[in-house]
């Protein structure tokens, strides 16, 4: 919990229960989870926990870039904890999403390019679609039976 109590007081946030909580859960699950998810697993030990609090703390803890704010698809946001520079792989079929920690070499010529005409990317988001290997495991012994 230090940590976290830690990563708060480096951006002048105030340490609350919820926000330590929060920051924990996406510590442990790496699964990039939805507001919604974050909410029911929290309020199973925070039963007075609201999701305008959830909502207000990710939000706060995004705008701090203490978390990454993804939006894979425009209906929700999802949450990770990784805040470097990094991509994601979403499968297809389970719906899972991996981290992908590949810097390409291009995103560095397109920064550059961009800087020359006197603009900035503060974020890059790489999003590739695919099978992942539990899945395409599980259709190998599926095809095999």
């Amino acid at each position: 919990m230090d940590e976290y109590v830690d990563l708060l007081k480096t951006n002048d946030l105030k340490i609350t229960h919820h926000r330590l909580a929060i920051l924990k859960y996406l510590d442990d699950h790496r699964t990039h989870p939805t507001a919604e998810e974050i909410y029911q697993h929290l309020k199973k030990t925070n039963p007075g926990l609201s999701r305008t609090t959830i909502y207000n703390n990710l939000e706060t803890l995004s705008d701090s870039h203490i978390i990454q704010r993804l939006t894979i698809c425009p209906t929700e946001h999802r949450y990770d904890f990784n805040i470097g520079m990094h991509h994601h792989f979403i499968c297809k079929e389970c719906g899972d999403i991996i981290d992908v920690d590949f810097q390409c070499p291009t995103v560095s010529s397109i920064k550059k390019h961009v800087a020359d005409q006197g603009h900035r990317i503060e974020e890059v988001h790489g999003y590739f679609k695919g099978i992942c290997k539990d899945c395409l495991e599980k259709k190998r012994r599926e095809q095999s039976e």
